[in-house]
């Protein structure tokens, strides 16, 4: 686990709770972030190399099926009909980022995390599979500092209360 900066606060006890409920929070949404940037890249793949296609629901093509997208005064234009799954990866995924973000930032405020940190955890949603690692990075040092936190309150309240069992 990082050692932490002599000014950086400690998160108090008491938010514990708020801290494994946001933990989980940021693992599901890094996860669903993870898979749409993923999808998205493929889809990026298929339209913007000579291939030219994008990915329609339904339609005159059947149930899934591929169109080709051409070249025309705007850039390139879909011939495709049905519901467009390409646009709406694009779309899924810039809202799951917003999710994504606002998780990160929760567990990085309640953490007192650098700045630094945060923005680390930001690049999580963009860059592809970096997503999963900081997942798997961030759960373990998180639930590391918390089970070494809670240990430390343990035995510092059992060290500050008498030793009555053996009176008795």
């Amino acid at each position: 686990m990082a050692a932490r900066l002599k000014y950086m606060p400690e998160p108090k006890v008491a938010s514990f709770p708020a801290i494994r409920g946001a933990l989980k929070f940021y693992k599901i949404a890094s996860i669903i972030t993870g898979v749409m940037l993923l999808l998205l890249v493929a889809e990026m793949v298929l339209k913007y190399t000579p291939l030219h296609l994008e990915l329609f629901l339904g339609g005159s093509g059947g149930f899934l099926w591929f169109a080709e997208a051409v070249e025309g005064p705007d850039g390139l234009e879909s011939t495709g009909d049905g519901i467009n799954l390409s646009l709406l990866i694009l779309i899924a995924h810039g809202w799951f980022y917003v999710v994504y973000l606002f998780a990160c930032f929760r567990v990085w405020s309640l953490m007192r995390w650098p700045f630094l940190r945060f923005l680390l955890l930001a690049l999580g949603g963009v860059v592809p599979l970096l997503s999963f690692f900081m997942e798997a990075i961030v759960v373990r040092d998180v639930q590391a500092y918390l089970a070494e936190r809670e240990s430390a309150e343990a035995s510092a309240s059992d060290s500050a209360t008498p030793a009555t069992e053996g009176a008795r």
